[in-house]
């Protein structure tokens, strides 16, 4: 392998750390109504577990109101156990064409556990990229053993990879800072 084909395998990886981590903190619910809270839940339609995003229209009609409109009203009532099942805390409510779910204002103690799960889902983004960066280097330490890599080309690999996680991890922790603020936010 080739310098530039190890940094773009890194890097491939690494954004895929960081698109995960955008998934994982569009469900931690902040001070407002957000359909990411609800748009990844999976529903049993028809024998098969599908997202609502699938299912339904989404939207945010009010601040602290999410609307749930379902393309098919027959399955309005699987969309109701569905969220009752899942961790989100929030009580549906239907009049059998939509649900609605009120999001409540949070806490502060809320807020700060919140804020310590943001922090969480960031380390793990963190640990995920460093441990790319950590097989991206023993690929590097073997094709220069193979002789494919010089000792100067190693180096300048290395450096690379290091950049590369530098910048991902900056990523992370603006997205981890800026999520934190958004629930913070009163």
């Amino acid at each position: 392998m080739s310098i530039e084909e190890i940094a773009l395998e890194a890097e491939e990886r690494m954004e895929k750390s960081v698109t995960l981590l955008t998934d994982q903190l569009r469900g931690v619910r902040t001070g407002r109504a957000n359909v990411g809270l609800v748009e990844s839940i999976r529903v049993d339609y028809y024998g098969s577990s599908t997202p609502l995003k699938q299912l339904a229209n989404l939207s945010t009609p009010e601040p602290q109101q999410i609307l749930i409109r379902p393309f098919d009203p027959s399955v309005i009532g699987d969309i109701t156990k569905a969220i009752q099942a899942s961790d989100i805390g929030l009580t549906p409510n239907s009049d059998n064409k939509v649900v609605r779910l009120n999001v409540p204002s949070l806490s502060v103690e809320q807020r700060k556990k919140l804020v310590s799960r943001v922090k969480d889902l960031s380390e793990e983004a963190r640990v995920a990229i460093r441990n790319i960066r950590r097989d991206a280097n023993k690929v590097a330490d073997q094709e220069q053993t193979d002789k494919i890599l010089t000792e100067d080309e190693l180096e300048t690999c290395k450096e690379e990879i290091q950049s590369l996680t530098k910048r991902y991890e900056t990523k992370v922790n603006e997205m981890a800072d800026k999520k934190s603020a958004e629930i913070l936010e009163v």
